[in-house]
């Protein structure tokens, strides 16, 4: 974390409207972060995308008055900044054209957000007993396996809390992507949940502090969550649940999506048998098809069943030519 820079790195992406992409465009054109406060209007507005009201904000510099004031936020609250151009990035994040600028990061201890297997697991906030069971089930599968995923969600009710816990139960990492900043929790009954993260995983958010948990946030978070798994898992939805949204966007990023099918009378069942009806999930009920469809080797050390031979009696011509055959 260069203190130097951190607050045109924080600045950049507190400035009204310029977005990600738009930020990352004008970083690349005036040669870096600290360069884009340096610049001239005049030059400011010939880049894509940014107009007058954008060139106005960065050249009157009051947007690093507030990124200065974060700064002093992160230091004094031991938070870790990721900055997209750094190596300590996650790389799966980096991948996506409207990944965040910056990732606010609160963690006991350093999580690598680049290990082998990462996923994203989501849903309805109204969880039944059947999809708590088949949430639960599945992240005790993979654990079992020896696969200790990282498994990221987003704090909130119904399948993200039941994910949360289940890691924690089978001691495999996990992150909670925040729709707010770091200085709360919301909803203020899972605290305690978030310290236990806080413990054994990470919170994680792309908001700096005194960010209100306002309903746009939650939608903005969920292309954080799509983003930094390998694939998103939908337990339970309904048809036009928040959910869908971020199983949309992970297909928009390339990334695998599976869903849980449930009965056709549950409403909660209806988002994930549309995802599966329209092909944009894979059906799966249980660690088994993710191992299946991400690839994944069992980390289990049980030998396989020797393998019997179907030629016990060649001559030893007939031997010479299977060897260069199998």
């Amino acid at each position: 974390m260069d203190l130097n820079l951190l607050p045109y790195q924080i600045g950049i992406d507190m400035i009204p409207k310029i977005g990600s992409i738009n930020a990352k465009r004008l970083i690349a054109y005036c040669g870096g972060v600290e360069a884009v406060f340096k610049e001239s209007k005049s030059a400011l507005i010939k880049v894509p995308g940014i107009g007058q009201v954008i060139a106005n904000e960065i050249v009157n510099q009051k947007v690093l008055d507030r990124a200065k004031c974060e700064v002093d936020f992160v230091l004094k609250h031991n938070i870790k900044t990721l900055f997209y151009l750094n190596d300590d990035y996650p790389k799966r994040l980096k991948q996506c054209d409207d990944g965040p600028i910056v990732l606010f990061v609160k963690a006991k201890e350093n999580i690598d957000f680049n290990q082998q297997k990462v996923i994203s697991v989501v849903g309805t906030r109204s969880i039944t007993d059947y999809g708590k069971m088949v949430c639960e089930d599945i992240i005790a599968q993979l654990a079992e396996r020896g696969h200790n995923p990282i498994v990221v969600s987003g704090l909130a009710y119904g399948v993200d809390i039941c994910a949360h816990r289940a890691a924690l139960k089978n001691r495999i990492p996990t992150i909670a992507v925040l729709g707010h900043g770091l200085d709360t929790i919301y909803p203020s009954i899972h605290r305690n949940t978030a310290k236990e993260i806080y413990e054994e995983g990470a919170l994680v958010t792309d908001f700096p502090s005194k960010t209100l948990p306002d309903r746009n946030n939650f939608v903005k978070r969920n292309r954080i969550i799509a983003g930094l798994s390998d694939a998103t898992i939908v337990v339970e939805s309904a048809e036009q649940g928040g959910s869908l949204i971020t199983a949309d966007i992970a297909v928009s990023y390339n990334r695998e999506v599976f869903a849980i099918p449930g009965a056709v009378s549950s409403k909660f069942s209806k988002g994930c048998n549309l995802l599966i009806k329209t092909n944009k999930a894979a059906l799966i009920d249980s660690a088994d098809d993710i191992e299946f469809q991400l690839d994944w080797e069992s980390g289990n050390t049980q030998k396989a069943a020797p393998q019997l031979s179907l030629f016990t009696d060649l001559s030893d011509d007939e031997q010479v030519v299977f060897d260069v055959i199998k």
